[in-house]
């Protein structure tokens, strides 16, 4: 006789539960509304990640306004953005850029799932493993613009070892002023070592760097093989806060 197992068991014993309208990408990501080309490593380019994530770009949010007006009068916008993200199906949410770490609290208050802004949030865990006398430094896409307030919102020290490539040729004028679409990837990466190169070179104290900006993962080896330090940045941080909503199964 054809066998009359059920696949799924009896009924009433494999419930598949709902509530939510996505399901399977439990991290939201929110998006400034930028135009630039996004290369796999980019926190805006879905195939860096080695999991599914939602997106939501966060309309008026430009680079520009972000990174050089500390976000101003977009926080009523990302809590928008972020309550839609959640409502859809995410379980927690992070940014797509470092300087919305000046809005962590006000957007974790506001959609009560666990929220992670920015990558500098990792200086502190990476401060803890250095040896004494060691520090952590940041390679941000604009110095200038990272303030006190930026860092204290996520427990940085605002002491940090800090360089930016502000004064580069490519990666800020590109990403950040939008002056062109187009984006040279040799020029970008020689702007973001040249910015870790002087760091180490200003603060020869710091063991390890943290690349503020989302769309640095592409040149993070490239900055480890030049200043012999670990390097840390938003996939670093993103595939750890994901593995605490997924852990693996053994």
């Amino acid at each position: 006789m054809p066998d009359q197992t059920k696949p799924f068991g009896s009924p009433g014993t494999n419930i598949a539960r709902g509530g939510k309208s996505l399901y399977g990408a439990p991290l939201g990501i929110l998006m400034l509304e930028a135009r630039f080309p996004r290369v796999p490593g980019d926190m805006g380019n879905g195939q860096t990640w080695p999991f599914p994530v939602l997106y939501r770009v966060v309309r008026g949010a430009s680079p520009d306004r972000v990174v050089c007006n500390a976000a101003e009068g977009l926080l009523d916008a990302f809590i928008e953005a972020a309550r839609d993200l959640v409502d859809l199906g995410a379980e927690a949410l992070t940014t797509n850029c470092g300087f919305l770490s000046i809005y962590q609290r006000e957007l974790a208050e506001a959609v009560k799932v666990p929220v992670a802004t920015s990558s500098m949030m990792q200086v502190p865990w990476v401060q803890a493993t250095l040896p004494p006398g060691q520090r952590v430094g940041i390679v941000t896409v604009n110095s200038s613009g990272l303030t006190p307030a930026h860092l204290s919102a996520i427990g940085v020290p605002a002491d940090t070892p800090v360089r930016g490539t502000e004064n580069g040729v490519e990666f800020f004028r590109t990403l950040i002023k939008a002056e062109k679409t187009d984006l040279d990837l040799a020029l970008a990466c020689q702007d973001v070592v040249g910015a870790a190169c002087e760091l180490v070179a200003a603060h020869p104290e710091v063991g390890a760097i943290v690349l503020e900006c989302t769309n640095m993962p592409p040149y993070a080896a490239a900055v480890r093989e030049a200043t012999g330090r670990p390097v840390y940045d938003i996939y670093s941080l993103v595939t750890w806060f994901h593995a605490g909503l997924r852990p693996q199964t053994f």
